[in-house]
């Protein structure tokens, strides 16, 4: 055991040690979560015996925690609820429900105690929202269907994680009183609850934009009272009985309002994940690998309901509505995990003393097992949708009409089909449709295929990756397909796929590098689309052109006398 002599010695060395774990992790592309919780477990009484300034590193995680439920609160954008409607909350409640119910009778079949248990169950129905959305973010598809169902039921199931909290601390109260005051002292809960719903509200209305847009004259000083406010609101909320957490969420929420919360949000993202870093370290900290060991077949048991029983729910509850089975199963992939809010929790519970430290142990396990192994799910999504797609048309109605507005071809005489309509994509189908040719774009963006419907155009929701998706295309009447995608494998797909459909006309697609765009032409591509290169190309043209050729020479020219 290495003994520092200094707390920041030791603190340097926590985070010498995480860094190199999370490079491990990076390169094996791994949430920095496991990566963090296995440096902590490194360090504790399993490794090197490290974390001796306990205090300290308790300290830095709590506050990681409060601006990790600020931020939540400050990005809770509930138009994304509104505009999905029925779809984010069934799914989030639905599978909330579901797993828990299930969970709760497998944990105790496995032995565990109703209070034990239902904590348990509990924890399994979170799903990371920070790993999705990087995740999703990533690989381009934060604004796809399956995407924005995915982050619509996420900001439920904060919301409701958020009252459990609640629900929790309220609880953990009534149980420190004696039996004949536990209705009275969870009645004062309440009551304090409201008066401080009602307060923030008041300030939210008069008081926070006033503020903030004086504030916001300083950049610096935004920032320090958006933090001073979310530990301030933070330590009033565990003063008044609640937990830390929700006290930092209601802070989040009342900034949420306001027109600076993406520039506050996007300041305190690298401080959250930098004090979360002391969280998960001090978790990985209290455990150990003995410890472990022993729970290691009951950890299996609640991570496979995990990764494969949380997919299916969700994919059942998408179907039932009216989605398409290819919806459903990448919507349904990204709660195959549990969150750091599920660690948070049973951390809680522990605190309340309603857990034993074994049962935290647990709960991590299957987060290492379920955060590890959905992370690969999530970004293979489509090789596993290729993989099972013949199995899964019971979790699709027979007319999937939720998607009919926007998978439904439309009848016409197009010349070509321009699959992306990000901004390149627009502007191509402008130039085309000035040019006489008729258009029809597919976009994976409902967002995207509603503008471009009122601007007249022709537009079909689908994925290029998707083979069912293209044989549903007027392939026989098109002369042009052109994908203005430029990730390789979208293309080598839709390539693939076109193939397989026999499509007979000409394919353009995009790369973004020479090697790319030789290894599509190989791949069978009419036409590769530079757009980078082909814009440089035009703009020297331009510029070298007999009107303009002898006012770049001068300015040349001048700037080599200047120098």
């Amino acid at each position: 055991m290495l003994v520092f002599e200094s707390v920041f010695y030791e603190i340097a060395a926590l985070l010498a040690v995480a860094a190199v774990i999370g490079a491990i992790g990076v390169w094996l592309r791994q949430p920095l979560i496991v990566a963090f919780i296995a440096a902590g477990i490194l360090v504790g009484p399993s490794g090197f015996e490290w974390v001796a300034a306990s205090d300290q590193v308790d300290l830095l995680a709590k506050m990681g925690i409060a601006l990790l439920l600020f931020v939540v609160g400050l990005k809770l954008d509930l138009h994304i609820i509104r505009t999905l409607g029925p779809v984010a909350l069934a799914t989030g409640l639905g599978q909330v429900l579901f797993t828990s119910i299930v969970g709760y009778l497998i944990a105790v079949a496995l032995g565990m105690t109703p209070v034990t248990a239902l904590y348990v169950a509990v924890a399994l129905t979170f799903s990371s929202t920070i790993i999705i959305v990087k995740l999703l973010s990533d690989k381009k598809e934060i604004d796809a269907l399956h995407g924005r169902i995915a982050v619509g039921f996420l900001i439920v199931q904060d919301i409701f994680v958020v009252l459990v909290m609640i629900g929790l601390t309220a609880l953990g109260v009534g149980t420190s009183a004696e039996s004949g005051g536990l209705g009275l002292e969870m009645l004062g809960v309440l009551i304090k609850g409201i008066l401080m719903l009602a307060l923030v509200a008041l300030l939210m209305k008069y008081v926070l934009p006033r503020l903030t847009q004086h504030l916001a004259k300083s950049v610096e000083l935004l920032i320090l009272f958006a933090i001073a406010w979310a530990v301030l609101l933070a330590s009033i909320g565990d003063a008044l009985g609640f937990s830390k957490e929700v006290g930092a969420f209601l802070a989040g929420i009342s900034l949420a309002s306001t027109p600076f919360r993406e520039t506050i949000g996007a300041r305190l993202v690298g401080l959250r994940d930098f004090l979360l870093l002391f969280f998960f370290i001090d978790l990985g900290a209290g455990l150990e690998i003995a410890t472990l060991g022993a729970q290691l077949e009951a950890a299996i048991i609640l991570s496979l309901f995990v990764l494969i029983g949380n997919p299916l729910i969700v994919m059942v509850i998408m179907g039932v509505m009216g989605y398409r089975k290819r919806t459903g199963f990448l919507a349904g992939l990204t709660v195959a995990q549990i969150s750091e809010f599920s660690l948070i929790m049973v951390a809680l519970g522990l605190s309340l003393g309603h857990l034993e430290p074994e049962t935290v142990g647990l709960v991590t396990l299957v987060g290492l097992i379920t955060i590890s192994g959905s992370t690969y799910m999530i970004l293979y999504s489509h090789v596993l949708y290729e993989r099972f797609a013949p199995w899964l048309g019971i979790f699709e109605r027979k007319h999937p009409y939720r998607e009919a507005a926007y998978a439904a071809p439309p009848e016409g005489s197009e010349d070509v089909i321009v699959l992306g309509l990000g901004r390149y994509g627009q502007n191509v189908s402008h130039i085309l449709r000035q040019r006489g040719c008729e258009v029809l774009g597919v976009d994976f963006d409902p967002e995207i295929i509603r503008t471009m419907q009122r601007n007249g155009y022709a537009m079909l929701y689908g994925d290029a990756e998707d083979p069912e998706f293209l044989g549903t295309l007027p392939l026989n009447r098109v002369k042009w397909i052109v994908s203005t995608a430029p990730d390789r494998q979208v293309n080598l797909a839709l390539l693939q796929g076109l193939r397989h459909h026999a499509y007979q006309g000409r394919v353009a697609v995009t790369a973004h590098s020479p090697a790319n765009a030789d290894l599509l032409k190989q791949a069978g591509a009419d036409l590769v689309l530079r757009p980078f290169a082909d814009a440089a190309k035009e703009a020297v043209d331009r510029l070298l052109s007999p009107n303009n050729k002898s006012d770049v020479v001068s300015v040349l020219n001048h700037q080599t006398d200047t120098h």
